[in-house]
């Protein structure tokens, strides 16, 4: 690890969120998919996922994910999101006997938390929950959707001892050893995540030590992933939603490492759509920088300094989906994942992965 874990309150100032196009709704941003081409367990190895290549004349070609490595130049500069899956999820209960689910979303300091808390009534500030049988966290009041929680320990290492792996809500089966080593990048370093940043996950270290050996550079940001990458949009104007805030950090050396590849003329590849929003947020022009970002990107946006994407797929009518369209444009996304779906490619979080080159101007 670089350095120790952060702890941030969530009262941070916001870059302000783009503008999505005001022609577009939520509807457009829909496509049916299978349930049984929801990937429920990763690939046999992290490398052995398919690879949908969208290149920039507007051609699909179906690729493994080792073909990556063919498809980017030397002196392109790979953007890695390196935070790390904590142990976020607890189950217990209040000492009226009610059974209880807390998902920590982000910790503000060693002994205190922001969760999500499940229960059949409200907790009322006060209320006592009984967790993992093990320890008792206090509830001390709300943010918003949130509670905030006061716990007997340092908050990291009570979920590292008694919390479970937050696996998607679209994943059906109770975590398990292998969730704990494939739901983690090999990289991840920054323990603050409740999602992982799963373009990452097909990554392992014959593939990286391949690419630096092929001349492509990497650099990592850090962009705690929440829990509200799962929360659907609920507004027909997307101009009406109100972006989920997460916690990122972009170092100085990644702002260098950017600087040298664009002067050398090669391109910035963020690994995942967690990598856009930090180094967009960043952007115009690219400086160190670390706080909260509610960047909503929509097909208009202006890029600033991301010129491709590896991505996995991703849930119809997302804020995700809207990302990608905003890259490589609406009527090929859809052409893509309706051929995705037609090839069977495995989607979300376990699943396949694109390469998406946007038009040339």
């Amino acid at each position: 690890m670089r350095h120790a874990p952060r702890f941030v309150s969530s009262f941070l100032p916001l870059p302000a969120p783009a503008q999505p196009a005001a022609s577009l709704t939520l509807a457009d941003f829909d496509y049916a998919l299978p349930a049984e081409l929801i990937a429920q367990a990763p690939a046999p190895r992290r490398s052995a996922s398919r690879l949908l290549h969208l290149d920039a004349a507007g051609a699909l070609h179906d690729r493994s994910f080792a073909d990556l490595a063919g498809l980017l130049r030397p002196g392109d500069l790979l953007v890695f999101n390196d935070t790390r899956v904590i142990k976020a999820r607890l189950h217990g209960r209040k000492a009226s006997g009610g059974k209880v689910e807390v998902l920590v979303e982000r910790i503000l300091d060693p002994m205190q938390a922001l969760a999500h808390v499940r229960a059949s009534k409200p907790s009322a500030p006060g209320t006592v929950l009984h967790l993992a049988e093990a320890f008792d966290a206090t509830v001390l009041g709300r943010q918003d959707d949130l509670y905030l929680l006061q716990f007997p320990a340092p908050v990291l290492d009570l979920l590292q001892a008694y919390g479970q792996t937050p696996l998607p809500p679209y994943i059906e089966h109770v975590p398990d050893a292998l969730d704990e080593d494939r739901y983690q990048t090999v990289y991840s370093r920054e323990p603050g995540a409740v999602a992982a940043p799963t373009a990452g996950l097909h990554f392992d270290d014959a593939m990286l030590a391949r690419l630096q050996e092929a001349g492509v550079s990497r650099a990592f940001v850090t962009l705690h992933v929440g829990a509200g990458t799962f929360q659907p949009v609920r507004v027909q104007n997307l101009a009406e939603h109100v972006m989920h805030a997460e916690w990122y950090t972009v170092p100085q050396e990644t702002v260098d490492a950017v600087a040298r590849a664009q002067a050398a003329g090669g391109r910035v590849i963020a690994v995942g759509t967690t990598s856009v929003r930090a180094l967009e947020s960043a952007g115009a022009p690219l400086r160190a920088c670390q706080g909260d970002t509610r960047l909503f990107i929509t097909p208009g946006y202006r890029w600033q300094v991301v010129d491709a994407l590896l991505t996995n797929f991703h849930l119809p009518q997302s804020t995700l989906l809207m990302l990608v369209s905003a890259l490589a444009g609406v009527e090929r996304i859809r052409r893509a994942y309706a051929h995705a779906v037609a090839k069977r490619y495995r989607f979300f979080s376990y699943g396949d992965a694109m390469f998406i080159e946007p038009p040339q101007p």
